[in-house]
């Protein structure tokens, strides 16, 4: 059985009794299509670690976004000491002491270490102008108190991505900062690193901040963190201290829930080999990568962020180069060095960023489809438009696909149907193999389902379909066979018969036996 806390009761006081620094309560937040959170509850205290924990999707950047003024909430109350608070600006957050630490911090290569680390608020000197000596004082001060050796006035360029890491602390803490957010901080770190900033985080809690820390990894929580509060769909479904619970117990809260209809997963003939993985390298996002792939077979990749699943899929398509490995494609021995070279041995591939990297907005629907196509719909060098819209017609509509006409530029569509467009485009190439990265991430539960329908359909029809995902249920729901990645390998394979929610954490995360 699920132990759950009753929705929006605030986590419990603490052992010490310290009233909490910040306080959220009923906090909603809907976008359109989506309720990214449902009247949730957290509290912060000081000098205590609180784990926020959860699938991706199940609300936690928005409830940062919240916390740090980037997103309004459109119900709640946000509590600071106790009083009734604002924060209509990500700024207004900054000045009451809420600084963030961010997966993905926004930092510039051409600035040093100093100017990125007070970047906006730099010390000012007489007449307003910057104090460049202080400034790099008071940096200086801020990296040896984090125990980050770096030399202030070293372009930031020349570091490694740890040690960038390590000034988007200093710049998070070069505010008085009372709240700290960290968002899967360890995410690009070594052992050692990670070793060092748990020392920090210890450092932290003795000068008495509040902490939020966001991890998908049980040992770096049940390590630092003295509370945790469990979101799932947007809902927070419990909390407590962490000393009152196991492992097991959290990985029951984060995923406990049933597969639903949103899921259609057909009954496919699984044939002969299409693809083969031996051995697959690449010097830093993963290795020895080995499996097969079998015609009618929908084959999911699971992993936690920074699991290498996504480069794995850029090198096998041509974007990027592995340093070894072979594939087979139909038994025989293929070598892809781009991305058209993957599309003429007949693998396409849906990324997860449709909007950069899987269409071109500002063209219409018609000619986003027949990209990749355009041999078939020219003679002698001239496009003919009738077949362009005829081949378009015939991939859109068997995604019923919804737009005004094929004229209309994709970028005036909704995410959904952005992806239908996408995945349109390289069905239109008649491939043996199409890699869908994050299929559904960021549409609606409709085209969710019809998404889901029609990769059930291309399987019963004997495409090979590879599907990149973060969700459990669409994982469970829709895969023959599932691999799971961790830190670049290969860290369990499941076949989909008796396959749970707890498998698939507990191999993801590290955390106790897989086989």
């Amino acid at each position: 059985m699920l132990h759950q806390a009753p929705d929006t009761v605030p986590p419990p006081e603490p052992a010490t009794g310290a009233a909490p620094v910040l306080e959220l309560r009923g906090i909603t937040k809907t976008f359109p299509g989506v309720r990214a959170l449902g009247d949730v509850a957290l509290a912060l205290h000081p000098g205590q670690v609180t784990a926020l924990i959860g699938e991706n999707g199940a609300g936690k950047s928005t409830l940062v976004k919240v916390l740090t003024g980037i997103y309004q909430p459109d119900a709640g109350e946000i509590r600071l000491d106790g009083a009734p608070t604002r924060f209509p600006t990500a700024l207004s957050a900054t000045r009451a002491g809420v600084t963030a630490i961010h997966q993905e911090t926004v930092l510039f290569d051409e600035l040093t270490v100093a100017e990125n680390v007070f970047l906006g608020h730099a010390p000012r000197g007489r007449f307003g102008l910057i104090d460049w000596p202080r400034t790099r004082r008071d940096a200086a001060a801020i990296l040896e108190r984090i125990g980050a050796r770096l030399d202030p006035d070293t372009p930031l360029r020349d570091l490694g991505i740890a040690s960038k890491h390590l000034v988007a602390i200093a710049r998070a803490l070069s505010v008085e900062a009372r709240v700290v957010v960290m968002d899967e901080p360890t995410a690009a770190l070594s052992r050692a690193e990670i070793e060092e900033l748990y020392e920090l985080v210890d450092r932290l809690k003795a000068e008495g901040k509040a902490i939020l820390f966001i991890s998908h990894k049980f040992d770096e929580i049940f390590r630092i963190a003295d509370r945790y509060t469990v979101f799932r769909d947007g809902e927070m479904v419990d909390a407590g201290l962490i000393a009152d619970v196991t492992e097991a117990q959290l990985v029951e809260k984060m995923v406990g829930r049933a597969v639903n209809t949103i899921f259609p997963k057909r009954e496919a003939r699984i044939g002969d080999p299409v693809l083969t993985v031996s051995g697959y390298c690449h010097p830093t996002e993963f290795e020895d990568i080995r499996f097969t792939l079998r015609r009618g077979e929908i084959l999911g990749f699971y992993g936690l962020v920074g699991a290498g699943r996504s480069e794995f899929m850029q090198a096998l398509f041509g974007v990027t180069k592995p340093s070894k490995g072979a594939i087979r494609i139909d038994d025989e021995v293929a070598v892809i060095r781009s991305p058209a070279e993957a599309v003429a041995k007949g693998i396409v591939y849906v990324p997860e960023d449709r909007g950069k990297q899987g269409a071109i907005t500002a063209l219409p629907i018609f000619q986003n489809v027949t990209l990749p196509s355009l041999s078939r719909t020219s003679r002698r060098g001239f496009l003919r438009l009738a077949e362009e819209f005829a081949l378009a017609r015939q991939y859109t509509e068997r995604l019923d696909l919804r737009a005004a006409s094929l004229d209309q530029p994709v970028g005036n569509l909704s995410g959904g149907n952005q992806q239908k467009v996408v995945i349109a485009k390289w069905l239109a190439t008649a491939p043996k193999v199409i890699i869908l990265d994050e299929p559904t991430k960021g549409i609606d539960v409709g085209s969710k389902a019809a998404v889901h329908e029609f990769m059930s359909e291309l399987a019963s029809q004997g495409l090979s379909v590879i599907m990149v995902s973060s969700e459990i249920p669409e994982i469970l729901g829709m895969s023959d066979r599932v691999i799971v990645m961790r830190e670049g390998r290969i860290a369990a394979e499941f076949e989909r018969e008796g396959l749970t929610p707890e498998d698939l954490v507990r191999a993801a995360a590290g955390y106790g036996e897989t086989a």
